[in-house]
């Protein structure tokens, strides 16, 4: 039976009891005596044991199988669960989110038995399972294959060379091209050895000719070979070129090559019929097609791995949907439907020239209004599926640090628009380990600071207007402003007379700078100031903003704002020489017109006073290189946006209105213009740029 097609829904149900297995076990821990706790994982292992077999991964079956069997036996009240039990049990779902990765990746489960902690699962059956495997580790590590010896570099040397390829060699020569002998080393743990080969010689044929190959071709696409290859190629790129190409291929471990010389060459006189029978001509290297339809010809490699990893699965791009929201959803197509035919009716007859042909307009953006919120309903999922991993993080951190700490979540039902939900568990993380690793003190000094043993981290998610806010707060020791004022003049990032005209929070915002620490040494687990900018561009890119709150000797606070959606949003439609640019209407304030007697200038920037507040200028006709349609002594129309507790104001020539747009991405290839987020196209059909408001503050 083909189950290729079922692949995306046994991951994303792989992942969902995954996720409830590390979830229960947590809870396991805290109170071993639970019996609807050891029910539900009991279910959750049978659940994966029973997809596992059905998808034929024999080696994720066999694990799981053995954690149902000792869950089993806990249930019957046969085995105690023991503080090293859980710690075998974590290993095993480690083990179990290897084999899903690996299926994500190549649709196959790898070669790992994980045998040690198989073992170790039969010894708690047995009533022998006392320690943890901790030779589990090692295992592993015996297994990864050994560096390769010197000669092994140079096999392409036993290719025997024929008069044919000596005159093939002095053409090239004469063209300045290059012969190379290449030897390609596959990883032992690859499934698809041809598939992987084919790709080099599909890489190398970009860049040259390849000549002979040992094993021949043939062989090669039959897998009739260990875990090496040679070829001896022709091109006119050097040789490092070619290397890259090669090891760009995933499951290659490494490449080795020369360029021949006459040397290579010398006593060659054979006839040109004496090609030995080993090495084919390149002309007939493994074939595309052929490479991928082939079945394997080696008994441990089945010809269903082998069709499988033709298209690797796509995960992650699924939304559970309540019923109700997808019968919203087809009533307001319905109604699309009904104003969609007034207007053909009311464009054919005489009602353009009287008031019906407005009202129907005004009835069709009603409707798409409210599809647009369905739709974006029905995109919108919990933040629940992300942060639900968080509470074994931080379980292994407090192990790994020595520290104890509790973790307190709430507004997990928080909902996000998918594509954001599916990019915000890294920054999250980072911010956590943070908080775990040097925001809370040690146990012992927390006690001399009359502060609880046991530290707490706090996530707290939840909406506020149209983002969502999620804060990470520790009661730890909070962020030394003085340490981060000397570390950032110690690395020249700012002079001591800088240094003396900024707030604290100015100081603290520079952690969020590439690679600031102030950590005397690197953790292993994070720095205060380690990956803080890559949280800060990672959700800046998703429109979104991260600021810091922090008391000494009380905590931190990081609060992370989000937008609800990224698909489609409001925005302020505004003119700059003549050219056409939205700003999101969530970053703005006010709007406001300033006579220009009021500009006053502060440090030689532009300034303007509102309400008590110092206001820096922006004149976006300068940013945006446009001459502006406006004199000099006229007012100006000043548009307030808002970053954090940051304003500024953004100087327009003419406003147009307020509108919905639906954004589009600009591609890779504009993305350098940090302030430009994207572009819309208006009714018009003309295309507007989307002005970020947040990297132009």
């Amino acid at each position: 039976m083909d189950v290729s097609q079922y692949l995306e829904i046994f991951l994303d149900e792989t992942k969902e009891h995954l996720q409830s297995l590390n979830t229960q076990i947590l809870e396991l821990e805290q109170d071993s005596e639970n019996m609807d706790t050891i029910n539900e994982i009991f279910r959750a292992a049978h659940s994966l044991k029973g997809m596992a077999g059905t998808m034929g991964f024999k080696r994720m079956q066999n694990l799981t199988h053995d954690m149902e069997n000792v869950f089993s036996e806990v249930r019957n009240g046969n085995i105690k669960v023991q503080p090293n039990m859980i710690d075998i049990l974590f290993q095993c779902l480690d083990a179990l989110e290897e084999y899903t990765s690996s299926i994500q990746e190549s649709a196959d489960e790898g070669t790992n038995d994980n045998e040690p902690l198989i073992k170790a699962l039969n010894d708690i059956l047995n009533g022998g399972g006392e320690a943890a495997p901790a030779e589990a580790k090692k295992e592993e590590a015996k297994a990864e294959a050994p560096a390769p010896a010197a000669n092994d570099k140079e096999k392409w040397r036993e290719i025997k060379l024929t008069d044919t390829e000596k005159s093939l060699y002095e053409a090239a020569k004469a063209e300045g091209k290059t012969f190379y002998g290449i030897t390609v080393k596959v990883q032992e743990s690859c499934i698809l050895k041809a598939a992987r080969a084919f790709l080099v010689f599909k890489a190398l044929e970009e860049h040259g000719e390849i000549i002979l190959s040992k094993p021949s071709s043939q062989d090669i696409e039959d897998e009739k070979f260990d875990f090496d290859f040679s070829v001896i190629t022709v091109s006119d790129a050097p040789l490092d070129t070619l290397i890259t190409a090669i090891k760009n291929v995933s499951e290659i471990e490494d490449a080795f090559g020369a360029a021949l010389t006459d040397a290579d060459f010398a006593g060659i006189e054979a006839s040109k019929d004496d090609a030995p029978a080993e090495e084919v001509p390149a002309a007939e290297a493994p074939k595309k097609e052929e490479a991928v339809a082939k079945p394997a010809a080696t008994k441990d490699v089945p010809a269903k791995a082998e069709k499988k990893a033709v298209s690797k699965p796509v995960v992650n791009r699924t939304v559970r949907v309540d019923i109700e929201k997808l019968d919203s959803l087809m009533n307001l197509v319905s109604e699309l439907i009904i104003a969609k035919n007034s207007l053909v009716s009311a464009t054919n007859s005489d009602e353009a020239n009287h008031g019906n042909f407005s009202e129907h307009i005004e009835y069709l953006e009603s409707v798409t209004t409210s599809l647009h919120e369905s739709v974006m309903k029905v995109r919108m999922v919990p933040i629940e599926s992300v942060v639900s991993k968080f509470p074994r993080m931080i379980r292994d951190l407090q192990k790994t640090l020595g520290k104890k700490m509790e973790l307190y979540m709430t507004g997990e039902e928080t909902e996000l628009d998918r594509t954001v939900v599916d990019e915000i568990g890294d920054p999250l993380m980072h911010l956590l380990r943070n908080a775990a690793d040097h925001g809370l003190e040690s146990a012992e000094l927390r006690k001399e600071r009359g502060k609880p043993e046991v530290g707490s981290i706090f996530l707290d998610a939840y909406q506020d207007g149209n983002n969502v806010v999620i804060e990470v707060r520790d009661d730890g020791n909070g962020i030394d402003v003085d340490k981060v004022r000397d570390k950032a003049i110690e690395r020249g990032t700012i002079t001591p007379e800088q240094a003396e005209n900024m707030s604290s929070k100015e100081i603290i915002d520079l952690l969020f700078l590439p690679s600031f620490s102030t950590a005397k040494q690197i953790s292993e687990v994070s720095g205060r100031g380690v990956g803080l900018d890559v949280v800060k561009s990672k959700i800046e890119a998703l429109s979104g903003e991260v600021e810091v709150k922090s008391k000494l000797g009380e905590g931190s606070t990081w609060i992370v704002r989000l937008p609800l959606t990224l698909a489609i949003i409001q925005a302020l439609m505004v003119t700059v020489g003549g050219e056409k640019y939205a700003i999101s209407l969530g970053s703005i304030q006010t709007i406001e017109d300033i006579p220009a007697n009021e500009i006053q200038f502060v440090q030689s920037k532009e300034v303007i006073t509102l309400r008590g507040n110092v206001i820096p200028i922006i004149r976006l006709n300068d940013v945006l290189d446009i001459e502006s349609t406006k004199s000099p002594e006229d007012n100006l129309m000043v548009v307030i946006v808002k970053k954090g507790d940051k304003l500024a104001g953004l100087v327009v020539d003419e406003l147009i209105g307020q509108q919905e747009i639906v954004i589009k991405s600009m591609g890779k290839y504009i993305s350098k213009c940090k302030f430009i987020s994207g572009a819309t196209i208006l009714g018009d059909g003309e295309v507007a740029l989307i002005l970020d408001a947040n990297a132009l503050i």
